[in-house]
């Protein structure tokens, strides 16, 4: 089964932005058909068994680091959460962000449909899905949003009572109780392998830092899907990575293909250490350097500068002929940073006099009315 790349609909997506790996000086537009053609072409070199489907991601214009990934033996769905920042620039999510969303969610749980798998790395709302009615960041319906997702599922997940912080520990017991009750099974993960098939093997990273060391976020599991002499490693949320201990992991594991997040640049200064920054990039420097194929995600893609922030990123991948893009260029599409451009979409598409008395509403009413975003 060779790798193949499936490509979104796009019709709801209206601003789009340039390839990072392009000088900025020098910046062109690439035609979806030519992305497409070249992504699945550095997929091929790497990988022929294991088919990698990015379903949401910053790249595509929310948080989520979601993907499918198939195997001739087993199909996995990976981190099935999505949400939007409820303020930034002192702004809630654009009509165009909740149409992304909508999207997305329903791509999401279609995608759920084929798999019988179904992972949580840790209980972030962008890596799970919650069970509560939440139009504001999650965009669920109470119970049944969760429901097509982990109904008749081999759920496995993120010890829920080890290396784990306070409020993830309340998150996951809730998720037992409430969305993990329609599974078939719950199985916690943490340093664990599972067998499918003939050749396929799910292997669990044990707990690692959500970032730095003794970070106050917890920690999160690592996934390794082994097909044959194939791997393809899901990283979510390390960093990175900004822990040199989760570095060694990666190195030791000898991907061919990894999905990583990168530093949250835009929390620097003020959340985040710039001193943990530059490690966190000199780590992913490492991983690029390392890993054929990197599929560079997540916090990193928050804020306007990374592309500069990430110049030795690109220039490792370009001197030892290695691959990096983001999970929006990986699936053929243009990048779609809506999150970090907030303020421009609302001076660029005013939103409707109706959508205006919506964000009038409070946090919690916002919550539990849809915005009018048709």
């Amino acid at each position: 089964m060779a790798v193949t790349v499936q490509s979104q609909d796009t019709s709801v997506l209206t601003e789009r932005f340039y390839s990072p790996h392009l000088p900025l000086s020098a910046v062109k537009r690439l035609s979806i058909h030519a992305a497409a053609k070249n992504s699945e072409e550095e997929a091929k070199k790497v990988l022929q068994k294991i088919n990698i489907t990015p379903l949401a991601a910053e790249s595509f214009g929310v948080r989520s680091m979601c993907a499918l990934v198939e195997t001739p033996d087993v199909t996995v769905l990976l981190d099935a959460g999505v949400s939007l920042c409820p303020y930034r620039f002192r702004l809630p999510p654009h009509p165009i962000e909740f149409k992304t969303i909508d999207q997305l969610r329903r791509r999401i749980a279609e995608a759920a449909d084929k798999a019988e798998v179904v992972t949580i790395s840790h209980y972030h709302f962008d890596h799970h899905t919650p069970s509560y009615e939440d139009w504001l960041v999650n965009w669920t319906e109470a119970n049944e949003t969760a429901r097509q997702i982990y109904q008749d599922k081999q759920v496995l997940m993120k010890n829920p009572r080890d290396k784990i912080n306070a409020s993830q520990r309340q998150r996951a017991w809730l998720f037992q109780k409430t969305g993990g009750k329609h599974a078939k099974s719950l199985e916690t993960a943490d340093g664990k392998e599972f067998a499918f098939g003939e050749e396929t093997v799910l292997r669990f990273s044990e707990a690692v830092p959500h970032g730095p060391d003794n970070s106050m976020l917890g920690w999160v599991v690592m996934a390794l899907v082994e097909c044959g002499d194939e791997r393809f490693m899901f990283a979510p949320d390390i960093q990175g990575p900004m822990s040199t201990h989760t570095l060694e992991l990666i190195k030791a594991a000898k991907p061919q293909a990894i999905m990583v997040g990168g530093p949250p640049f835009y929390l620097g200064g003020f959340k985040v250490d710039e001193a943990q920054l530059r490690l966190g990039l000199k780590n992913l420097t490492e991983v690029v350097e390392s890993v054929p194929l990197t599929i560079l995600e997540h916090h990193i893609l928050r804020g306007e500068s990374w592309q500069q922030r990430t110049k030795q990123v690109y220039d490792t991948a370009d001197a030892t002929g290695h691959e990096v893009m983001t999970a929006a260029e990986f699936a053929g599409q243009e990048n779609n940073f809506l999150e970090s451009q907030r303020k421009m979409l609302y001076v660029e598409n005013p939103p409707s006099k109706e959508f205006e008395t919506w964000m009038r509403e409070g946090l919690k009413e916002k919550g539990h009315a849809k915005p009018p975003i048709s």
